[in-house]
């Protein structure tokens, strides 16, 4: 780490739970975020500005006006423009140190399975369920902690599936637990500053799993009700007939 980087970082570095080692840990990891949209934009920034060493950003979309309500990332400017592009170039003028792959294309299959095997955490931040069970199936396979988020209407969700511990339920557990449908914001509407809530509470498990920090949000369920502000967390089972990591 440089002198330039000391000070960039200095506020996290000197938190002695996570100290120079915790920071030297998110400068040589490399994630992969899995949509640049309400949930992707604050996940980008955030572990842009925390100093990841690699993200690996992946969209197929095209900025719209209707995104620019809650996707903060991108501007008035960057309509009609790709929007993994489009957060590159955000993410360069935040923190230049920072090395951007843009991947303007839906991963699946071979693909999907090289992009999770190659990174050290997935970040989940797609609206789309059948991509969701798609990215659990892949860190699955190659041992990769997922982060997964969800924002709808009024309410959000955020769990961690972290392959590696024993007995962890997946993201497919869950869907199971919570009877998950299908909801998209352009059908049933979502408020702004809720997928910042959700998408920056998915950066911070995301940096306490790459560095080791506090308990990451592993077996467990956070829900948020935004019109109380009332928080839940749910212990979640793993579910042994689960399709995905079912061991019946």
């Amino acid at each position: 780490m440089n002198d330039e980087q000391l000070q960039r970082y200095s506020r996290q570095i000197m938190l002695p739970e996570f100290d120079y080692q915790g920071q030297q840990r998110l400068l040589s990891s490399r994630v992969l975020i899995i949509g640049l949209g309400g949930l992707g934009s604050p996940v980008a920034l955030y572990l842009a500005s925390a100093g990841l060493g690699t993200l690996v950003l992946v969209d197929d979309d095209l900025v719209d006006h209707s995104n620019l309500q809650r996707q903060i990332i991108h501007s008035e400017a960057d309509v009609g423009l790709s929007k993994v592009v489009s957060a590159q170039q955000s993410i360069a003028a935040i923190n230049s140190g920072v090395l951007v792959e843009a991947v303007q294309q839906r991963l699946k299959d071979e693909d999907l399975a090289e992009a999770v095997k190659k990174a050290d955490i997935v970040l989940d931040c797609c609206d789309n369920l059948v991509t969701r069970l798609a990215v659990n199936k892949a860190c699955l396979q190659y041992q990769t902690p997922l982060v997964s988020g969800a924002a709808i209407r009024m309410e959000g969700q955020i769990t961690v599936v972290d392959p590696r511990q024993a007995n962890t339920p997946c993201y497919h557990c869950l869907m199971q637990f919570t009877g998950e449908q299908e909801l998209t914001c352009s059908t049933n509407g979502v408020m702004a500053p809720l997928v910042g809530i959700v998408g920056a509470i998915q950066a911070m498990e995301a940096i306490k799993v790459l560095s080791n920090l506090g308990e990451p949000l592993v077996g467990k369920l956070l829900l948020l009700d935004a019109k109380t502000m009332h928080w839940q967390t749910f212990t979640l089972p793993k579910d042994a007939h689960c399709p995905s990591c079912g061991t019946n």
